[in-house]
This record gives structure tokens, C-alpha cells and sequence, in this order.
């Protein structure tokens, strides 16, 4: 009994978090931060870290560059990882900058528009 209790009100707390990243992300168009990656990869796994905080300001979108069809960006990127394009344009490597990442969003927030 205390395992299904347990149980449902993770649940209800995760759904209740979808909730509200889709209820911000429905008035404001959120960016788009691309994160090249491999697995495994430590620096990866610590950027991902670091950015929690800023979670709620774009969507992550994480690209294996070991697979097949990511061979492009494997070539180009295969000793670089972690690398962050935000918007489909170039960011950061090697680690989050934060003063970097806090500019870009808040250009793209005064902008109105995540794209």
C-alpha cells in the first residue's frame, strides 16, 4: 500500500512538472539547446548538471554523434564533446559557460522568441 502511495504521488509530481514546462513553453516559444554527446561521457553527464537551473528557459535536445546517421557531426566534433549549439548555432564546448548561456537566453527572452 505505501509502495503504490509512493508511487502515484511521484507520478502526480512529475506530471504536475510537465504541466507547467508545457504551460510556459505554450505562451513563449522556447530556444532550442542542441547537446553532442556520446556515451560515455563524464564531461557530458556534468554539464547536464550544470544547466538544471536553466532547465526551464529551452528544450535539450541530445545528439549521439556515434551513431550512423550523426557521422557528420562525429567528424566534426569527435574530440570536442560536450558541444552546445543553441538554436542550430555553434555556443559552447568542452564545458557550460554560464555567463554565455545566461547572455544568449536572455537576448532570445527580449526577443520574444525562442527561434
Amino acid at each position: 500500500m505505501l509502495w503504490s502511495q509512493g508511487n502515484s504521488l511521484r507520478l502526480a509530481k512529475y506530471s504536475f512538472q510537465l504541466f507547467l514546462r508545457n504551460l510556459s513553453a505554450s505562451k513563449t516559444v522556447l530556444p532550442v539547446l542542441t547537446l553532442f554527446t556520446k556515451d560515455p561521457c563524464p564531461l557530458c553527464d556534468e554539464a547536464k548538471e550544470v544547466l538544471k537551473p536553466f532547465k526551464n528557459r529551452f528544450i535539450l535536445q541530445e545528439v549521439d554523434i556515434t551513431l550512423p546517421e550523426n557521422s557528420a557531426w562525429y567528424e566534426r566534433y569527435k574530440f570536442d564533446i560536450p558541444v552546445f549549439h543553441l538554436n542550430g548555432q555553434f555556443l559552447m564546448m568542452h564545458r557550460v559557460n554560464i555567463s554565455k548561456l545566461e547572455k544568449q537566453l536572455q537576448k532570445l527572452e527580449q526577443k520574444g522568441v525562442g527561434g
